[in-house]
């Protein structure tokens, strides 16, 4: 069997003699500016400084580049990328169906089930279904739905007013930040 390709990751940022542009604003490691110098130039002067040279703004003209220590740079730019991807949190919308006619124990225990997304800080959307003549009494449906929002009280925001679409009750709620 063929081993699949797996490109390498690009590197976002060229360095040295990977920096195509002719001319580039150059910043040394102290943060001064040193000018516009020709690229061979300000790769020379880094290199003489044990340093690289850092393309970091590359949509300026001429482009701004900085003398630093690549490595260190990259080691930095992906612990950043980490602790970005740490701080981000992912809420998902899950669903809880019922029907008008609900028996008390099934009722309670989809009650839990609301309270324990609702901790978890999810967000909960509460659906109601009608079948047959049940439509026809839709107040017994939204009287439910009352009750369950009404049980939930101050811990959750209603982001959705619940509303009839078709043959479905639905209501959506997020958990109460404070």
């Amino acid at each position: 069997m063929k081993s699949k390709f797996i490109p390498r990751p690009v590197d976002t940022h060229r360095y040295n003699y990977t920096i195509k542009s002719p001319q580039v604003m150059v910043i040394d490691e102290k943060g001064q500016k040193l000018g516009v110098l020709q690229t061979s130039q300000a790769v020379e002067t880094a290199l003489s400084r044990g340093f690289d040279l850092v393309e970091v703004a590359s949509s300026t003209e001429p482009p701004v580049c900085k003398i630093m220590d690549f490595g260190k740079f990259k080691f930095e730019q992906q612990k950043k990328k980490k602790e970005a991807k740490k701080k981000q949190v992912v809420v998902h919308l899950k669903e809880i169906q019922m029907r008008p006619h609900i028996d008390s124990h099934d009722y309670n225990f989809k009650m839990d089930h609301i309270r324990n997304f609702i901790e978890k800080g999810d967000k909960v959307k509460i659906t109601i279904k009608f079948r047959g003549r049940e439509l026809s009494h839709k107040e017994i449906g939204a009287n439910l739905l009352e009750k369950a929002l009404g049980e939930l009280g101050d811990k959750i925001i209603i982001e959705s007013a619940p509303k009839m679409e078709g043959r479905i009750l639905q209501a959506v709620i997020a958990p109460n930040k404070k």
